[in-house]
């Protein structure tokens, strides 16, 4: 093990995850049989909560979707880019999976998968929207349960704030342009004005109220007890948003349960495609193993609840892509699990070759 990571693993707190985080997948298919079940019983007040939009945006989903993504933004301090000189060549695989190779990937796997090899088990008026749904999916990386990746594989916690901040500061500007390209070239129509409004909606103004509300609770003291108080409040409101969704996908399941397995088998190569990609490139370059191993879990991990979110006001609740993003959420737990595990595993094999 090299120094850095020796000094990175003595001085990790090793904080296991919580309980919502080590079964979100559980609560992710609870959440499957409740929506399935409420949107039998009760359909009227599911279409009620659907027709509760204003310019595209549903307000009960705007609303819960912020309550996901607001505490995660408060542990982002963008101060941490100046380190990103640092961890150079952990910060450049990175961004390179991030932002050229997993989305392009995921593209091609969607087009693959659900346009050729699965398009007679699937709902011919869906298989765009589906293919849209994968594409919101990898389009953006994940910015909050890579801290938990990053702490379970003794990862140099200064990379991956870096790395974070990073990320987050390049999708206000990348998301947009980077998704329009790749709908565009799936030959799906793109609207770009909603997706623009997505943009602002769900990454810019976030990121403005969180960081002037981290400084606020900085300078009065309270930003650890509010992140400890707001954490389970932010994967309630992601539970409740899928209870929401399958509420309008029941009846779709009901008939085609197959579809979720159909949508999770490019999602789970895309993943190991892009983590291992980020491993062995970092080897390459003999980056230490406490940064590559969070390199190569942020390089695969998907900011799911910004997926959830535009999937939503782009092609609405009953959509194809609105589904594909969900099962995005069910697989994202289990998956990347396994990925610590063999970044972990093979600690000795990388650290022989570096």
């Amino acid at each position: 093990m090299s120094a850095q990571c020796e000094v990175t693993a003595k001085r990790s707190a090793g904080a296991p995850m919580g309980l919502f985080e080590r079964y979100l997948s559980l609560w992710v298919l609870l959440c499957i049989l409740v929506g399935i079940a409420l949107g039998s019983l009760i359909p009227d007040v599911f279409q009620g909560i659907g027709q509760m939009e204003v310019a595209q945006v549903n307000l009960p989903v705007a609303l819960l979707i912020w309550l996901m993504i607001i505490p995660m933004l408060l542990k982002i301090d963008f101060r941490a880019l100046h380190e990103v000189s640092q961890h150079w060549k952990g910060i450049g695989v990175t961004l390179f999976i991030n932002w050229l190779v997993k989305p392009f990937s995921m593209a091609l796997l969607g087009w693959l998968f659900i346009r050729v090899l699965f398009a007679d088990w699937l709902p011919a008026e869906q298989l765009d929207s589906y293919i849209a749904g994968l594409i919101l999916l990898a389009a953006a990386p994940c910015t909050a349960m890579v801290f938990v990746w990053s702490n379970l594989s003794d990862g140099e916690p200064h990379f991956t704030l870096s790395q974070v901040a990073l990320n987050d500061l390049i999708m206000i500007f990348a998301f947009a342009p980077l998704v329009g390209l790749l709908l565009g070239i799936s030959a799906i129509s793109v609207p770009w004005d909603t997706l623009l409004l997505s943009v602002v909606i769900y990454i810019v103004m976030p990121v403005v109220i969180s960081q002037a509300l981290r400084q606020w609770l900085l300078a009065t003291g309270k930003l650890t007890a509010t992140l400890q108080t707001l954490q389970p409040l932010s994967l309630l409101a992601l539970l409740a948003t899928l209870v929401l969704l399958f509420g309008f996908q029941g009846q779709q399941l009901l008939e085609q349960p197959l579809i979720i397995l159909l949508l999770a088998i490019p999602i789970l190569i895309q993943v190991y495609f892009n983590s291992m990609l980020a491993y062995w490139l970092n080897r390459q370059f003999g980056v230490a193993h406490c940064v590559a191993a969070p390199s190569a879990l942020i390089g695969a991990s998907n900011f799911f609840e910004l997926a959830v979110a535009t999937a939503i006001v782009l092609f609405g609740f009953n959509s194809g892509a609105a589904l594909a993003t969900v099962v995005g959420v069910l697989v994202e737990v289990p998956v990347m699990l396994s990925v610590v595990a063999i970044v972990n595993r093979t600690r000795g094999w990388y650290e022989a070759g570096r």
